[in-house]
């Protein structure tokens, strides 16, 4: 589903990212964790092609992000950490302008806007403008426009952040049945209990570099993924991947 071969992703003097390679594959809950400035946010956006790369390949359901970014973005949604969203639209105006862009069909968009607007609490809200929505409304916003054209790919930036325990829990349904359905999930995060609970596979990156990754028994072995990620981050030894 996803391949991100040799990645390197240069500012000035600093490798961002350097040399990363990880496979996400269909079915497949990938969480992607380091510290502050480890180089998931830049990873993240160099995959949904905010972001060019000096080197390397990314390659989405077979397309490259390069040569073909108009067809790869017609199957991944892309949630960052901080959703910028149009203040001056409804919630509902907004839902409808991201169903337009991928032509979703009107009897498609009613069914899914009611679906996911229900479940995350915000269906009374889609009349109000998103100037007036709290931190907490917005990402209940962008994560039902990521979901409204049914993308095969989900790559989002500290997902949680902001949503209250109950959208929480109803997000990691919903990734659940993604991928149960043959998707894949993609996401950084730094709220390691969820992640050692939520993701099939996980990758550790520190400085730019993957110093860790595989499936979550493998990664963490009889210890929490908290110490683990502890363990690597501060010994600052790369370990085999």
């Amino acid at each position: 589903m996803l391949e991100i071969k040799n990645l390197t992703k240069i500012y000035g003097d600093k490798r961002a990212v350097d040399g990363l390679t990880l496979t996400i594959n269909a079915g497949e809950v990938y969480g992607f964790i380091g510290h502050n400035g480890a180089g998931k946010t830049t990873t993240l956006k160099s995959i949904v092609g905010i972001l060019q790369f000096e080197e390397g390949e990314i390659y989405i359901d077979g397309k490259s992000i390069k040569e073909q970014p108009l067809e790869c973005k017609k199957i991944f949604a892309y949630i960052p950490d901080n959703p910028d969203l149009y203040d001056f639209m409804t919630g509902i105006q907004y839902l409808n302008f991201v169903a337009d862009v991928y032509e979703v069909s009107q009897k498609d968009r009613e069914e899914r806007i009611h679906k996911y607007a229900s479940a995350f609490e915000i269906e009374d809200n889609l009349a109000e403008m998103i100037g007036a929505y709290s931190h907490g409304m917005k990402q209940k916003l962008a994560i039902i426009s990521a979901l409204i054209h049914n993308p095969k790919l989900i790559l989002m930036d500290e997902p949680f952040v902001g949503l209250d325990p109950k959208a929480s829990h109803i997000l990691k349904e919903y990734m659940h049945e993604i991928c149960a359905d043959g998707g894949a999930i993609f996401f950084s995060t730094h709220v390691l209990d969820v992640a050692e609970k939520l993701c099939d596979k996980v990758a550790i990156i520190k400085g730019g570099k993957l110093i860790k990754c595989g499936t979550m028994d493998e990664v963490k072995g009889d210890e929490s993924l908290e110490e683990v990620f502890l363990e690597l981050v501060d010994e600052g030894v790369d370990a085999n991947v």
